[in-house]
């Protein structure tokens, strides 16, 4: 009898786990027949398994030990444990549940389209709530373990005693983590930037690839990743290239020579964008920017439906007007010249020279000749009679 007595909670146990795993098998088919629709439910569904299965084996043994050994030495250490463990397991669980409904509601609003802004914005701002659920269910299930102890349950009413002291403290000490926590949710919820965006940061090219509640992670055009305090978004200037759509226009310049023909060059122009994919059919033009320096400069304006296309676009006009110039207009190609002086040039600039050496009053201005003497004594001003003159006359 006593021997039966001992097996019965370990039977209850057994039982209870059991049906735990087989209710959390039932629930989690039922969660996916439901959502069926949902691409990679089965892998969603499949992180929820295990804390399903840990919450309701929790809950099981509790009713299981509860009705078959409350009144043993160790039911009080061992219930309270699994009420430890029942907290735990419910956070975990409301994890995985947040995870699901990110992952449905994403699924809801997905676009198809290139331009996919309101998707975009929606991801983002879904991805940086469900962080911030999870840090609240984090900090409150901590402290639920936390508030179980009687010791810290009385330490916690000192320290809510002291509560203005202890928070100027922390403020001061996390004034920086708390500008880019603040900083990520204003990224989020005012739509400054979006995942999947394509930005120019520090001189670098890249897309969002998260945004997280401290700090943001840019994959450049290389696949290196540029991770940048959130506050970096909101005090600094940068470029975002798909803020309201994705198409852009694009610029090929080419210096040529005086000679290029131009009608000829626009129509070239137009075969390729024609007979290209990348150009989405709203730019496509070609003019003479500027003609200095024995040079033209020919400037092609092209348009694409988002940053890779017009990329490439650039790079194939670029590729194919130079193909295209060297083969069928090598004289347009680029050019320095010289001109050389003729001789008869020379001589006569040396016969000037010897005169000017043989007549130096070709030389100067004052001295040297009469015609200077005469010009020095018309500027030296009136002479010392003229001034002994002027002085007589104003005495008398």
């Amino acid at each position: 009898m006593d021997f039966l007595e001992a097996l019965t909670p370990f039977l209850a146990v057994t039982g209870a786990v059991l049906a735990a795993v087989v209710l959390a098998w039932i629930l989690r088919r039922i969660a996916a027949r439901t959502l069926r629709k949902v691409p990679q439910i089965q892998e969603v569904t499949r992180k929820s398994r295990g804390p399903l299965q840990a919450v309701l084996a929790v809950l099981g043994i509790r009713i299981a030990l509860g009705a078959t050994a409350r009144d043993a030495a160790w039911f009080s250490p061992a219930d309270y444990v699994l009420v430890l463990a029942l907290i735990v397991s419910l956070a975990w669980l409301l994890v995985a549940v947040l995870s699901i409904i990110e992952t449905v509601v994403l699924r809801h609003y997905e676009s198809s389209g290139r331009d996919n802004r309101r998707a975009r914005r929606l991801k983002t701002q879904i991805m940086l709530a469900r962080r911030v659920a999870v840090a609240v269910i984090i900090t409150l299930a901590l402290a639920s373990v936390l508030l179980t102890i009687d010791e810290v349950r009385a330490l916690g009413a000192g320290i809510l005693a002291s509560a203005g002291l202890i928070s100027i403290v922390a403020g001061l000490a996390v004034q920086s983590s708390l500008s880019n926590v603040f900083a990520g949710v204003q990224l989020a919820f005012t739509d400054a930037i979006r995942v999947d965006d394509v930005v120019l940061v520090e001189g670098e090219m890249g897309t969002i690839e998260e945004i997280t509640m401290t700090y943001v992670v840019v994959q450049s055009w290389d696949e290196r990743r540029i991770i940048l305090p959130s506050t970096y978004f909101t005090s600094t200037p940068f470029e975002n290239w798909t803020r309201r759509r994705s198409e852009l226009l694009g610029t090929v310049e080419l210096d040529l020579d005086w000679r290029v023909p131009i009608e000829q060059m626009r129509a070239k122009l137009k075969e390729i964008l024609d007979g290209s994919e990348l150009w989405d059919g709203r730019t496509g033009t070609l003019q003479i920017t500027s003609a200095t320096d024995g040079m033209v400069r020919a400037r092609i304006l092209v348009s694409a439906a988002d940053s890779g296309a017009r990329w490439d676009l650039q790079c194939l006009v670029r590729e194919e007007m130079v193909g295209f110039i060297q083969s069928r207009f090598p004289e347009a190609l680029p050019r320095q010249r010289w001109e050389a002086v003729p001789s008869s040039s020379v001589s006569t600039s040396q016969e000037n020279d010897d005169d000017a050496s043989r007549h130096p009053r070709d030389a100067r201005l004052f001295t040297g000749s009469p015609e200077a003497e005469r010009r020095r004594k018309d500027f030296s001003g009136p002479g010392e009679d003229a001034l002994e003159e002027r002085e007589a006359r104003r005495i008398s």
